[in-house]
């Protein structure tokens, strides 16, 4: 195979993100948000692929770029089972498990989409690193309820990739480093990444954590059963107001943090206040992973699109740089690293792995 056209999908809760890659070298690329007005008609994200898979054709349509050169499509993991990182070669069953998933993630499109426009040229399809890339020391796991576990649902995608590249920033290789990685996006996940392994993160999907654009995060137990026994809201609903609409959509009715930013600078205290609660339960979370690592940090990393604010970033900083050096690695290192993936494959250097249904999540 003479050329390595690769093209990478990444579909997030508010964007899709597309690149097509010549090797390791992006020759083409956009960003395209999606305002919560354009998503408000899909009441599933799996209701909202043929909407997503017309902007990656028109996008191609777009730049006259010829279908037929791609070598391979690879696009975003979704919330399969608990697995281990690398690259997986996407077969029916996987497509089929996605496309039943109850747990609702905009990830879970990432292999349809490119399987889809894999089987156009024909050729193989991929995803990288899923979102359920699970590393997670058993103690971690454990909460008061026995019949309650923690789970690793997180951006492992990217947090990998920026962790790697912290490692070339302090001299080491990444197998030798102690990070606190945090995504910072339309879901926010942080984790303690110890010698190239990940053993505790948040649920950033619908669980723990700081409340993200999206995203409501961790909650008062007492008031979160009052509230889901009150008969205001079904398991649907719920659910949604948790994951989708909760925090600073919730708060400010927006999911745009550039406009957010924007209400903050024209001096709107409500802005400002859930601005700065955000900056401050992303710190308390970073804070709360020092012990994880028993204090030997070697830096704390921020990433993600969020990362580009500098003032969100000074409101972390101040709370947390005196646990170790603060290294700012802005926007997402996804696409390339998706791409990456699927040319180790195409290349011989590694196998494609293969994934088949193992019985949910641990």
């Amino acid at each position: 195979m003479a050329s390595k056209y690769i093209l990478a999908i990444n579909p997030g809760s508010t964007s899709t993100k597309i690149a097509i890659f010549l090797g390791e070298e992006k020759i083409l690329g956009q960003n395209i948000s999606h305002s919560a007005d354009e998503l408000a008609p899909f009441p599933r994200i799996m209701d909202q692929y043929h909407f997503r898979e017309k902007v990656i054709l028109d996008f191609l349509k777009k730049n006259t770029f010829a279908i037929n050169l791609l070598a391979a499509v690879v696009g975003r993991g979704g919330l399969l089972t608990p697995m281990a990182s690398g690259t997986y070669l996407v077969n029916d069953e996987m497509i089929d498990f996605l496309k039943n998933n109850k747990m609702e993630h905009a990830s879970n499109l990432g292999a349809l989409l490119a399987s889809d426009i894999a089987r156009i040229v024909p050729v193989d399809a991929f995803i990288v690193d899923p979102v359920v890339v699970d590393e997670m020391a058993d103690i971690a796991r454990i909460t008061g309820l026995p019949e309650i576990r923690r789970v690793s649902i997180f951006h492992a995608l990217n947090q990998k990739a920026a962790a790697r590249e912290a490692a070339k920033k302090l001299g080491k290789p990444y197998q030798n480093c102690r990070l606190i990685v945090a995504h910072l996006g339309g879901g926010i996940s942080i984790g303690a990444h110890l010698n190239g392994q990940v053993i505790d993160v948040n649920n950033a999907l619908n669980g723990d954590g700081p409340f993200a654009p999206e995203r409501a995060g961790s909650l008062p137990s007492w008031s979160l059963i009052e509230m889901a026994l009150s008969g205001k809201y079904d398991w649907v609903a719920l659910k949604k107001k948790i994951t989708g609409l909760g925090g600073i959509v919730a708060h400010l009715k927006i999911n745009d943090m550039r406009k957010v930013e924007e209400m903050v600078k024209a001096g709107d205290r409500d802005a400002s206040l859930i601005f700065e609660a955000m900056a401050y339960n992303v710190a308390k979370e970073i804070g709360s992973l020092a012990p994880v690592l028993e204090g030997k940090i070697d830096a704390i990393v921020l990433t993600g699109g969020i990362a580009y604010d500098q003032y969100f970033v000074e409101l972390i900083r101040r709370r947390v740089e005196f646990l170790a050096q603060l290294i700012v690695l802005p926007g997402e290192d996804e696409l390339p690293a998706l791409a990456q993936g699927a040319l180790r494959v195409l290349t011989g250097e590694e196998a494609p792995k293969h994934w088949t249904y193992s019985g949910g999540m641990k």
